[in-house]
């Protein structure tokens, strides 16, 4: 403890170069832990968005183009399924339910899916969760509106709120479906997953705000008031996508091929949980480049604290030679600068710690909002210990190289040095 006191003082002694050896490696280990922490909490995130769902039917395209926007809401399909494929679908012996998703409009930035209510029937997220309402109730009126608990917070709505639909998924629209408001029914309960950023419709509320469109756009002098649309027949054309769900598991593969086979039109069908692993393992690459690059900005950061300490000695020869005159026995000197390299090494640790946090605090809205990510800030994992870990080691063996010259030095060295 002795040593350790006679570190610090020597540490503060020298207060402005340790304030910079210290924010060196805390902003190497706030970048270490941050990639850690991103990478294994957006593969929870991305593994939790969904479950219960045996297949995802598509058109046929990519698979994980399918997944990303179908499920996390991210980019466009390239086609749809017809509304004869998808009640097809849901007529096979195998299957026991389906739910139509159908992507396209906006509301303030925010996705609207059109569905039925075995949406919130069938859907499940997590350790197969099922979606619970915060107040209200799924939609049973045409221009009825579920909003996820995201939109709800960020946008004020209430039930009993009107809501205007926007041609297109962007956050500023000029094209706005107002002749067709909505009506906020029900608010779901938060469950992290790019349902708590989805307005939820009717199938049919899709094509009732549709009806007097074409191309993309209103036809002028055709406009359809919101009480005439009531009193026609809304069968959907197309859907976006249709989640699955079979009577056995066991016969998931037969229906896959089914659905890759389908004569009428082109299908494609997709594992939810597989075709996520093969999305994690195209991104492989970029995460252990990035695991990497803050690696290396560690090592950067304990380069300074050596750099620092070596350039120092021979201002500290003399110290150390009176330290020893003094009745300081090598060891005890030795000690003394590894003690320094530890209490650098732990502020910088603790320092890129909080960094980290606040960093994660300022940036957890951008995170949520625009990726759908739901990182935690605190505890740190196993793993995220294990790197503390090294990083402290690492930094008490790097003080050692400059203590070990010391030690090796004579007394009579720094006794005949010249002032």
């Amino acid at each position: 403890m002795n040593i350790l006191r006679l570190a610090a003082k020597s540490v503060w002694n020298r207060r402005l170069t340790a304030t910079l050896v210290v924010l060196s490696i805390a902003i190497g280990v706030s970048l270490l832990l941050g990639v850690e922490r991103l990478r294994v909490q957006a593969r929870t995130s991305f593994a939790q968005t969904l479950s219960g769902t045996d297949l995802i039917v598509g058109a046929r395209g990519g698979a994980i183009n399918l997944l990303l926007y179908s499920v996390f809401r991210i980019g466009d399909a390239t086609n749809n399924v017809s509304w004869r494929t998808a009640e097809a679908i849901a007529a096979w012996p195998d299957v026991a339910w389906t739910v139509p998703l159908s992507l396209g409009d906006s509301h303030r930035g925010y996705r609207v899916l059109g569905t039925t209510t075995a949406y919130f029937e069938h859907y499940q997220y997590g350790q197969r969760q099922a979606l619970q309402f915060a107040a209200g109730a799924p939609f049973a009126e045409l221009f009825d509106a579920v909003l996820g608990a995201e939109v709800a917070a960020q946008l004020g709505d209430r039930l009993g709120s009107e809501i205007t639909l926007a041609h297109g998924a962007g956050k500023v629209s000029f094209v706005q479906h107002a002749d067709k408001p909505f009506k906020v029914v029900g608010i779901l309960a938060p469950t992290g997953t790019p349902v708590d950023r989805t307005v939820h419709v009717s199938l049919q509320g899709i094509e009732a705000v549709h009806v007097d469109w074409l191309g993309g756009a209103p036809l002028p002098g055709h406009g359809k008031t919101a009480e005439q649309v009531k009193a026609m027949t809304l069968t959907p054309k197309t859907v976006t996508a249709v989640l699955v769900g079979l009577q056995s598991k066991l016969r998931v593969f037969n229906v896959q091929r089914a659905s890759n086979d389908y004569r009428d039109e082109p299908l494609l069908a997709i594992l939810p949980a597989l075709t996520t692993q093969q999305l994690w393992d195209l991104l492989s690459v970029g995460e252990r480049a990035l695991l990497a690059i803050s690696a290396l900005a560690v090592v950067c950061g304990l380069l300074v604290m050596l750099t620092a300490l070596i350039t120092g000695m021979n201002e500290r020869r003399r110290e150390m030679a009176i330290l020893r005159a003094l009745g300081a026995r090598p060891a005890q000197v030795f000690l003394l600068l590894v003690g320094e390299a530890l209490l650098l090494t732990s502020c910088g640790i603790l320092a890129g710690v909080l960094l980290l946090q606040v960093a994660l605090g300022l940036a957890l809205p951008l995170l949520g909002g625009q990726l759908g990510l739901t990182i935690a800030a605190w505890p740190p994992s196993p793993r995220e210990l294990a790197m503390l870990a090294g990083v402290l080691l690492a930094g008490v063996l790097g003080g050692a190289l400059p203590a070990l010259r010391v030690y090796r030095r004579s007394l009579a060295d720094g006794l005949t040095l010249r002032i």
